[in-house]
């Protein structure tokens, strides 16, 4: 099984950027779908983002698309996302997920099901100070 770590979450302020990173134990993007999801506290979890097979198998939530981009590194084993402009709100836990493609049939319409991924990060911590 696929196995996930998140690194790049720190404290930064309204405005700034930071990438995160999330780095798979084995290639995955030829199999999997990988996703981004956030957890404010108090607040249920939510999709940030997910990329598939290239450019036009990424998805965004409305809140982030603009200012979030996702991609990947050529050895296939570690998905970034880049965030700018970043608000208060965008605090949260971020945390990566891994699913099978062939899990997910309709990946623009399910990527932001988090009950259909089996395999998840720990989490980083992204704090934005206004």
């Amino acid at each position: 099984d696929v196995q996930l770590v998140e690194s790049g979450g720190t404290l930064v302020q309204a405005g700034g950027s930071l990438r995160l990173s999330c780095t798979a134990s084995e290639p995955t993007f030829d199999d999997y779908y990988i996703a981004w999801f956030r957890q404010a506290p108090g607040k249920n979890r939510e999709g940030v983002g997910c990329i598939g097979s290239g450019d036009e198998d990424t998805y965004y939530s409305g809140s982030v698309k603009g200012r979030f981009t996702i991609s990947s590194d050529k050895s296939k084993t570690t998905v970034y996302l880049q965030m700018n402009n970043l608000q208060p709100e965008d605090t949260a836990i971020y945390y990566c997920a891994a699913e099978r493609r062939r899990e997910i049939s309709d990946a623009a319409k399910m990527w932001t099901y988090d009950q259909l991924y089996d395999y998840w990060g720990q989490g980083t911590q992204v704090t934005v100070s206004s």
